[in-house]
């Protein structure tokens, strides 16, 4: 690695936190409109007044953000070091869901993303 440790690690931390935004506003726009899907007439229907929401806007924004920086990521280290630690947009994203769109965040989920976190790490450090 020729770039130092910490931009690397704060870069990844950034576009984890861009995705996380990008998701929240991409479900609070979703379930801004009171569509039920169960044709393709209504899915076309769904997905054009999806486009209107300006939180769908503002979550294509946020999605670009992420990608170019993971893109930057991408072209400084390797992908098995830097995957491992884009894993944290699993808390962000429990994190996010339960103070942006109050939804529960059960024990039960909190281990099993800890867990995720904690595999991911140590299939990370292996070599």
């Amino acid at each position: 690695m020729d770039y130092p440790l910490l931009l690397i690690i704060c870069l990844i931390l950034l576009s984890s936190s861009c995705d996380t935004f990008s998701q929240i506003f991409l479900k609070k726009s979703v379930n801004s409109l009171d569509i039920q899907v169960n044709g393709i007439k209504k899915a076309i229907d769904f997905v054009l007044r999806l486009i209107l929401v300006p939180g769908t806007w503002i979550s294509f924004t946020f999605s670009t953000i992420s990608l170019i920086l993971w893109l930057i990521v991408l072209s400084r280290v390797e992908l098995n070091f830097a995957f491992p630690l884009d894993s944290m947009h699993y808390i962000f994203i429990a994190f996010a869901s339960g103070l942006f769109l109050k939804e529960k965040v059960c024990y039960k989920r909190w281990l099993g993303t800890g867990l995720i976190v904690l595999g991911i790490t140590l299939v990370s450090l292996t070599k």
